[in-house]
């Protein structure tokens, strides 16, 4: 027999598998959210930044010839002139007015929902429904179905019972626009308040219950306190929005009767006296002030996490 002997194989050598680098890897996570990070800048950010460059000139669509750079002119007048001061004044009255009463509604609803009840379900579907309203339509109802003193449910119920026949826009203008944004804005502060509500310590409230504490102590020293950051939240999401509140205005009183706020002067200022750098000034006078209060309103949503997480 003849050994037969076989060469040993050449070892293979190992390869070496490249890792991507953490650049690559963040941009790879990144990618995806490109899309929409550049159809955000071209839907808002370009538009402000044009809206920033004609507030710096005296402007009117009817001459477009005669434009010139004034500077900080359009601001100075937005902030002297008489009319535009009004209605200043008047978006600030609105804000708050609807903000505080919505709140106080809202925390009253929380608090009625917050108990077991039969059909709970039912109507926490229908006190939210407001919220899901279209603002315009919203208005209409109000102004139409509500409102009119000829076929309105209000004077309805006034003449069943004998009592007057008032104009309820007319007579009081700004109040009847706060009514209808009071009335879509509390079902938005009732979630915000029940989801702080639900959010106790249930354990804190039993043991003041043992120790004698009544409803309005448990309340006043434990409850409020607990609530008070949903308040904050509330009253700076509802800030923002009715700041720049515009389709209850125009709906229901068409700005008239000392009612039309900043956001309706920058339209008759731009739509109706041609007045485009005057308008783009005041436009950005109150994105700056949607601004500020977002940047709170993100402040408390931030603590707010925190405490969570803290509590977890």
């Amino acid at each position: 027999m003849t050994a037969t002997t076989t060469a040993p194989l050449a070892a293979t050598p190992a390869r070496t598998v490249r890792q991507p680098s953490a650049r690559l890897r963040a941009w790879a996570t990144r990618a995806p959210l490109l899309p929409a990070l550049v159809f955000m800048i071209v839907v808002t950010q370009l538009p402000f930044v044009a809206t920033l460059v004609i507030s710096f000139f005296d402007w009117n669509a009817l001459y477009p010839k005669a434009r010139h750079f004034t500077g900080l002119d359009n601001y100075r007048e937005v902030l002297t002139d008489a009319d535009l001061r009004h209605s200043v004044w008047t978006t600030v009255l609105l804000t708050a007015g609807v903000v505080l009463a919505s709140l106080v509604l809202g925390l009253v609803l929380a608090l009625l929902l917050d108990r077991r009840f039969r059909g709970r379900g039912i109507v926490r579907t229908l006190l939210i429904a407001p919220f899901l309203v279209v603002p315009v339509a919203a208005a209409l109802l109000w102004k139409h179905v509500l409102y009119n003193p000829e076929y309105g449910l209000f004077n309805g119920l006034l003449h069943y019972v004998g009592g007057p026949q008032p104009d309820w826009v007319s007579r009081t203008p700004l109040l009847a626009v706060e009514a209808s944004l009071v009335w879509q804005w509390t079902p938005f502060m009732m979630l915000i308040l029940l989801a702080g509500l639900q959010s106790r310590d249930q354990q804190q409230i039993e043991a003041a219950r043992v120790d004698g504490a009544s409803d309005w102590q448990i309340f006043r020293h434990l409850t409020l306190p607990h609530l008070r950051r949903y308040l904050e939240l509330g009253a700076l999401l509802g800030s923002i929005y009715i700041v720049q509140n515009f389709d209850a205005v125009f709906t229901i009183t068409s700005g008239g009767l000392g009612t039309a706020n900043l956001p309706y002067t920058v339209y008759q200022s731009f739509y109706q006296a041609h007045e485009n750098g005057l308008a783009s000034a005041a436009g950005v006078l109150v994105v700056i002030g949607s601004i500020v209060i977002a940047t709170f309103a993100l402040r408390v949503v931030s603590s707010l996490f925190r405490e969570e997480v803290s509590r977890a």
